[in-house]
């Protein structure tokens, strides 16, 4: 693990699934409060949303393993040349910053096509697509608690770090909290 590194503790069963009450659907005009509501959750849920994604994987992994390990590889590849060239170049990494679904869609496709090259559609749509779409779902649809959104401060300000941080400041999607933040904590220093 990396150095200052924590893993976000497992979020228990009533917690994660709380019951309707606590799930709504997005307001899709409003882009920004939805963005905000998933980043949240990905931070909050982070150790719950790994734990469904590799029951996902193994059992994709079981029955194709040999797939499933070049689906992966294919995808950490694509991923990381993204990321390289996000940092190296300001034309992408502007884009990803202002569109960071589309990136990640972009990554996605163009990972697609590398497989359907070597006839691993099947495995890329089961045992990677599969998982990241369920957690996206979840993470839209679930209302965020007063302790997802302490959490999520106290990530926000470097307090911790954890997994998901660091892939969500690799996306560049936690700068513009952290902006926030001091923007706010200034203002009261202030007063």
């Amino acid at each position: 693990m990396m150095a200052g590194m924590e893993l976000a503790p497992f979020r228990p069963w009533d917690d994660f699934f709380p019951g309707v009450d606590r799930f709504s659907k997005p307001d899709v005009s409003d882009l920004s409060k939805w963005n905000n509501r998933v980043i949240s959750n990905l931070l909050y849920f982070q150790t719950n949303y790994f734990a469904a994604a590799v029951v996902v994987i193994l059992i994709v992994g079981f029955l194709n393993p040999l797939g499933m390990f070049v689906g992966g590889a294919v995808v950490a590849v694509v991923f990381m040349g993204s990321v390289w060239a996000g940092e190296n170049k300001a034309v992408i990494k502007n884009f990803k910053k202002r569109n960071p679904t589309l990136f990640v869609v972009g990554v996605l496709g163009i990972s697609y096509l590398l497989l359907s090259l070597c006839g691993g559609v099947m495995v890329f749509l089961f045992g990677i697509t599969l998982p990241m779409l369920l957690i996206l779902i979840h993470a839209s649809l679930r209302l965020r608690s007063m302790k997802n959104k302490l959490e999520n401060k106290i990530e926000g300000v470097g307090l911790k770090k954890t997994p998901m941080g660091v892939i969500l400041d690799l996306l560049d999607q936690q700068e513009e909290k952290i902006n926030k933040i001091q923007d706010f904590l200034e203002s009261k220093l202030k007063d």
